[in-house]
């Protein structure tokens, strides 16, 4: 992820990045909204919370995985059948 604004009119706020997981922090300035990327390399998993104006986007970007529960958006879940091994 980058700082500088790209082709697309993206910039990126803010970012952070621990034990493979990648957070962004987005504002999209030609439509003029926020947004929240979550990045996980370890599964080769992601997804994007689009923000409104009442939401809080620090909060967001500092709890994504509650938001993305909250929003009923089921992320690196593994169903209970994936983990049973036959005897």
């Amino acid at each position: 992820m980058t700082t500088a604004m790209t082709p697309n009119d993206t910039r990126e706020l803010d970012q952070r990045t621990a034990d493979g997981v990648e957070v962004a922090l987005l504002w999209h300035a030609s439509r003029d909204f926020l947004s929240v990327v979550v990045s996980d390399t370890r599964i080769g998993e992601a997804f994007e919370l689009v923000l409104d104006e009442r939401d809080n986007a620090l909060d967001v970007f500092n709890h994504p995985y509650a938001y993305a529960a909250y929003r009923g958006l089921e992320f690196g879940v593994v169903s209970r059948e994936d983990e049973l091994v036959a005897a």
